[in-house]
């Protein structure tokens, strides 16, 4: 599978991994919920090139993750907004720092702590069904194809055997 190809497969985690699936963009997603969105801030908070980040940026405004919006006509500068696509990805934020928290966390503890505004009291982020609200772990899941699934037939076999043993 090409990398650029990603966005045509069959699996949303690939299709996912095509708009957000690179360090830079990940760590510009958190600046974003972190509410920085000038490009400066963005650049002088991750130390990335301003040639990177602008590409980055573009992609996500490309996909619809952030809008570009002019907040300073002479010189013309922009702010990066997340839009409602971009917002969706929180959840996928928050279980990285999840997993962050419980398994790169050093003696002194995590980096951040996430306060929800509406209890007060600080959090761990975690996920729950959507029908019965318990969280849910690895094992605890079933998974079946659904209406965007592709038929895998016997010549999709045949090719990806084919690609195994040619190497490519």
């Amino acid at each position: 599978m090409k990398w650029d190809e990603l966005e045509e497969q069959p699996c949303s985690i690939a299709r996912t991994v095509a708009v957000v699936g690179d360090r830079w963009t990940l760590l510009i997603l958190r600046e974003s919920f972190l509410r920085r969105k000038k490009f400066d801030e963005i650049q002088v908070s991750l130390g990335i090139t301003r040639h990177l980040l602008a590409d980055r940026l573009r992609k996500l405004v490309g996909y619809g993750v952030l809008r570009k919006v002019p907040y300073q006509d002479s010189p013309k500068r922009y702010e990066y907004i997340l839009t409602q696509k971009g917002l969706d990805l929180y959840p996928i934020v928050m279980a990285l720092v999840h997993w962050g928290d419980v398994h790169m966390s050093d003696v002194r503890g995590r980096p951040m702590l996430h306060e929800h505004k509406t209890c007060g009291k600080t959090f761990d982020p975690i996920m729950v069904c959507s029908e019965c609200g318990e969280p849910l772990r690895a094992k605890e899941v079933h998974v079946h194809p659904g209406p965007g699934a592709r038929e895998f037939t016997e010549s999709t076999s045949d090719k990806i055997r084919a690609r195994r043993t040619s190497g490519t």
